[in-house]
């Protein structure tokens, strides 16, 4: 395929996934507005961003497994469809628990974009390719993530259209997603009975549900050192066992255990798992920070961001020509790696009264630090796993991405929390007022300007805090990624030939992982080729993706 007709094959995908960035991203700067005007709490905000992720969390390697059995074209159309209904259905919330249960079902949908966008760029690029086309699909992204704050603080800002708004503005461009990928993405379709694991996706989510439920009430409604400590973790624990002993014994299991004897994998799962707290836990607060500890508008706010998005925008599309150029990709991680780690650190320091130009240069750490380990983290796993089995490896990665960022979401919002409420308690008690027992945002506005400079103070004292214990986070990450063996990018997308130039496996044969790892071929397509659905072709047909 030519540059052109992939270009073609994935301006519906793109478009699609930009839809999914800016109907998440729009939300961010309206958050405290919206949380505010729901008269909702610390916990609410914490909860509305924690559901959609934990819902991403659980659906991603569902969508990954399903499109290891089944039409890729027509999961990716679903999953957007499903996303747009929640976002919808979200601008109807008249409480914070409708808007939760709403994000829940945005959360289904992105999980289905997420892991799709990876698996669907593999099945038709290279390896070796694929870094320039993960720029692309890093552009993409950082555009809507540069695109949805601004678009959702002038909407917030207009009075004449107000929050609501930000849910329902996705719509029209997600209908002109849809129509492009019918018309333009066509897909080679391996077919074979469907089976999905829904057993060991309810464990998983359970698990995981109960560990955040029990971080966002320790502390709060009972202690951190209590009995309800001990039942709510012990009981996490043994559903994630029963979860692992399911998977063992299912033949289509959602997160197929025997990858992890994959190195390569593995160290990413745990550099992924580590990204994603670190940078789904602190970032998701810097909208509260500039609107509360700095008392910027919501429109002003997402401006304040930018050079976040700038790095990342920057660090992956010149990131990804390189390693397409060259072939070398674990010196990006590397140093992606120490640059998301400094700029957490350097974050740690923020106050209210930081200079933003100090600030400026912090976040752009952040924005070099996760573009150039993101996608590559997915790169090196796809690189090293059989054909078969892309979808799954892939979805692993972003499921263990998500899940960071659920618990990084929840532990640090519990944490901001904690610290706000301590520091407030502080500063009210000099002023010689006792603080109320209300759990609701403040805002800013409405408040006597001293105590509005001591809510200003704690919130920026706290935000300061949960980026510092980022920081060692991300360090784990690093670790992971310095005992990753870089292993040359194949040329080829289904790499065959070079399978059986190596004595592994024939087509009829799966692939061990320990080969895979060893020597970077990937194995054979799974199923038989031909289907007469509208827009897949068959799997031998060599048809360029464009017609």
């Amino acid at each position: 395929m030519t540059h052109r007709q992939i270009m073609e094959a994935l301006s519906g995908l793109l478009l699609g996934l930009f839809v999914a960035i800016l109907s998440s991203t729009v939300v961010s700067n309206a958050l405290p507005r919206i949380i505010a005007d729901l008269h909702g709490g610390q916990s609410a905000y914490t909860w509305v961003v924690t559901s959609t992720l934990l819902a991403t969390t659980v659906s991603t390697p569902i969508w990954g497994k399903l499109a290891d059995l089944t039409s890729k074209k027509l999961l990716v159309q679903l999953s957007l469809v499903v996303f747009i209904v929640g976002s919808a259905a979200a601008g109807l919330s008249q409480n914070t628990g409708m808007l939760i249960g709403f994000r829940v079902v945005q959360g289904l949908g992105a999980g289905g974009l997420t892991a799709l966008a990876q698996v669907i760029l593999a099945s038709i690029i290279p390896p070796r390719e694929r870094g320039r086309y993960n720029g692309y699909l890093g552009a993409v992204m950082a555009l809507g993530t540069i695109g949805g704050p601004l678009l959702g603080g002038v909407i917030v800002d207009t009075s004449w259209l107000g929050w609501r708004w930000c849910f329902y503005v996705g719509v029209p461009f997600a209908l002109a997603a849809l129509a492009v990928l019918q018309r333009t993405l066509r897909l080679p379709l391996a077919t074979r009975d469907v089976k999905v694991d829904f057993l060991g996706a309810a464990l998983v989510a359970a698990a995981v549900s109960l560990l955040l439920i029990w971080v966002s009430l320790a502390g709060d409604n009972f202690d951190w050192w209590s009995w309800q400590t001990v039942a709510m973790v012990l009981a996490a624990a043994a559903l994630a066992v029963c979860f692992v002993l399911v998977e063992l014994r299912t033949p289509e299991p959602i997160i197929p255990m025997h990858l992890f004897r994959n190195r390569t994998l593995t160290l990413s799962v745990v550099a992924s798992l580590a990204v994603g707290t670190a940078m789904f836990g602190a970032t998701v607060f810097l909208s509260q920070y500039f609107q509360i500890s700095r008392g910027d508008s919501p429109t002003r706010a997402g401006v304040m961001t930018l050079p976040m998005i700038i790095g990342l925008v920057a660090s992956s599309t010149v990131v990804g020509r390189l390693i397409s150029a060259y072939g070398k990709w674990k010196r990006y991680l590397v140093v992606g790696g120490a640059l998301l780690i400094a700029g957490l650190a350097l974050m740690g320091t923020a106050r209210a009264d930081t200079a933003y130009g100090v600030l400026a240069v912090y976040m752009f750490l952040i924005g070099c630090g996760v573009g150039m380990t993101m996608q590559n983290l997915v790169l090196a796993v796809q690189n090293t796993v059989p054909m078969h089995e892309l979808g799954a490896a892939s979805s692993v990665v972003a499921f263990f991405r998500t899940l960071g960022g659920a618990i990084g979401v929840s532990v640090l919002g519990a944490v901001l929390a904690s610290k706000v409420s301590a520091y407030m308690a502080d500063g009210l008690a000099e002023l010689g007022v006792k603080a109320s027992g209300g759990g609701s945002l403040p805002d800013i506005r409405t408040l006597p300007a001293p105590i509005a400079a001591v809510v200003e103070d704690s919130y920026g004292h706290a935000t300061g805090v949960i980026f510092l214990i980022a920081a060692p986070i991300a360090l784990v990450a690093l670790i992971a990624i310095l005992f990753i063996k870089e292993i040359p990018l194949r040329t080829a997308v289904d790499d065959t030939a070079g399978v059986q130039a190596a004595g592994l496996p024939g087509p009829s044969e799966p692939l061990p992982a320990a080969a895979v790892a060893d020597t970077g071929a990937q194995g054979p397509g799974a199923g038989t080729a031909g289907s007469d659905r509208p827009g897949d072709e068959p799997a031998d047909a060599g048809a360029p993706a464009s017609r």
